[in-house]
């Protein structure tokens, strides 16, 4: 005879939270619109207004949403810069932050190979946009990125120029597709030939490379990025 493993149990506060990011993941609730009161959420889903608050707490704590005092809560944007800090961990060493510029050298279609597709869930035949950019921090190149995509989830690429900076922002204003989170894996590298040619570095550079797979609200991973940077003046920020 064999008995089930008993239901996980699940506070109500959490429960609420999936019902409202999945206004987020199904564009109820798109970046920018200011959300109802939190006394009209909770008469609408039938729970306390602490219940509420504290879904609203959680979701704000992952960046989704972003609380303006006396004036209630709205869908993090992109282009906030909240945000944008949220994914970007290179740091001047002087704990300045500041956004990077980007240059696109190349956007091109192909095939998807083994490692793609493992990345990227993807099945044989699958397509790929490939896109290499250099990225400059303090008017220096300090970022060569080469980005993955998948072409059916980001139809239509090619026809965007330029591409802009900030990719994020464009994946969820043209695509629909938030990203959520990311992975990311460390290593320490020297720099190749291509490093040299777009870090202007010598061969043998010390470089930090960050191997990402950004995902969705649905948990879709959406992209694949390796990042190689210098980090003679800059450092990899981690807040824990």
């Amino acid at each position: 005879m064999t008995t089930e493993a008993p239901l996980a149990f699940r506070p109500l506060y959490q429960q609420v939270k999936e019902r409202l990011l999945n206004r987020l993941i199904d564009g109820t609730w798109p970046p920018g619109m200011w959300l109802p009161s939190e006394h009209q959420l909770a008469q609408e889903m039938n729970v306390s207004q602490g219940t509420i608050r504290k879904a609203l707490d959680a979701l704000t704590a992952e960046h989704l949403l972003v609380r303006a005092q006396g004036r209630g809560t709205f869908v993090a944007e992109a282009e906030d810069r909240r945000i944008l800090f949220r994914f970007l961990r290179l740091t001047a060493d002087d704990d300045s932050r500041q956004f990077p510029e980007s240059s696109v050298a190349s956007l091109r279609q192909r095939a998807s190979d083994a490692g793609q597709r493992g990345k990227l869930k993807l099945d044989k035949g699958d397509r790929v946009w490939l896109i290499e950019r250099t990225r400059e921090l303090a008017g220096r190149p300090v970022v060569f990125e080469q980005i993955c995509l998948p072409v059916a989830l980001f139809p239509g690429l090619d026809q965007i120029e330029p591409i802009p900076n900030n990719v994020y922002a464009l994946y969820a204003s043209r695509f629909g597709l938030t990203v959520g989170r990311v992975t990311e894996k460390l290593k320490a590298i020297l720099a190749s030939e291509t490093d040299v040619a777009e870090l202007r570095c010598d061969v043998g550079t010390p470089l930090l490379q960050i191997d990402r797979i950004a995902y969705s609200l649905r948990g879709t991973p959406v992209e694949w990025r390796i990042s190689r940077c210098l980090t003679d003046e800059f450092h990899y920020l981690s807040e824990l």
